[in-house]
């Protein structure tokens, strides 16, 4: 028959030896990774499905938010909006845009330097941003830009993956509805947060090509990144810094294309008319706030 044994057992053999804390730290730790991984494969894919959304959809979506985009005074030059307008047609005719696929320009008289492309084809170009560049051909460059963003979804795609991170961050911490809402009632303005710096190169090779088709050459096409280039050296840059990124690149992008495309002739840029110059109504400009 076995002897019966009651060793005394070591103090604190059911306690670990790693402080509580420190393993929740650890656990909390790791389902963020997880989760953050999660929600970036989700927004990864949302951008890549929306480019799929037939564009007559973004355009009813675009209309139902065109009024948090920023504005001026009412417009007082609806002859430059027109004027605008008609240099934009010009560009779209020689940008091969799909079936159905309309640019709008709106001008809003307003100093801030900067132009966007948003959902639906809609393209804004602020005052202070034409009152900055030196031609028409630098003014083209920049929508040209812009309308070859609308050309290949970027705002949509943007919006999709902003959407999916919103949805799921509200998800996993309660925030609900609310936030959701809130969300998307600028969303208007978010896909001109994010575009990468793929996309952008991608829209300056898009704008450098239908300028040259239009002028013949792309003297001027560098004006505006010439200008922000020094600008970067101020301490408030402009906003069209934090939403274009890298123009330095972007200069150099623009000098090779203008080595590997002799101009057709020898035109100078066309000024702009001398009463675009005319300074926008004094006025609070708008903050606009990006990571692009």
């Amino acid at each position: 028959m076995p002897e019966y044994e009651n060793p005394t057992l070591p103090e604190g053999i059911n306690v670990s030896p790693t402080h509580p804390l420190k393993e929740f730290a650890l656990l909390l730790g790791g389902i963020s990774a997880l989760l953050l991984a999660l929600v970036l494969a989700l927004s990864l894919a949302a951008g890549y499905l929306v480019r799929f959304i037939p564009f007559s959809q973004e355009q009813a979506l675009a209309s139902r938010i065109e009024r948090h985009w920023p504005q001026g005074q009412a417009n007082p030059h609806p002859a430059r909006q027109a004027e605008l307008q008609t240099l934009a047609d010009t560009l779209v005719a020689a940008m091969d845009l799909p079936p159905g696929m309309r640019i709008q320009v709106h001008y809003i008289d307003n100093a801030t330097v900067n132009a966007m492309a948003t959902l639906g084809g809609h393209v804004l170009v602020f005052q202070g941003l034409i009152d900055i560049l030196p031609s028409e051909n630098a003014l083209a460059m920049v929508l040209a830009h812009e309308i070859a963003h609308v050309r290949h979804r970027h705002p949509i795609m943007a919006m999709g993956r902003g959407f999916t991170v919103a949805l799921a961050l509200s998800s996993l911490s309660g925030l609900g509805d609310a936030a959701i809402q809130q969300w998307l009632g600028g969303m208007g303005m978010l896909p001109l947060l994010s575009f990468s710096r793929d996309q952008e190169s991608q829209s300056d090779a898009d704008a450098l090509n239908a300028v040259y088709r239009v002028y013949g050459h792309v003297r001027d096409a560098d004006a505006l990144f010439a200008h922000l280039d020094a600008a970067h050296k101020l301490p408030q840059p402009p906003a069209f810094l934090a939403t274009h990124p890298g123009h330095a690149d972007r200069l150099a992008q623009i000098a090779r294309f203008a080595a590997s495309h002799p101009a057709r002739n020898q035109d100078a840029p066309r000024p702009l008319p001398a009463a675009w110059k005319t300074a926008p109504s004094p006025q609070k400009s708008p903050k606009i706030h990006a990571d692009h």
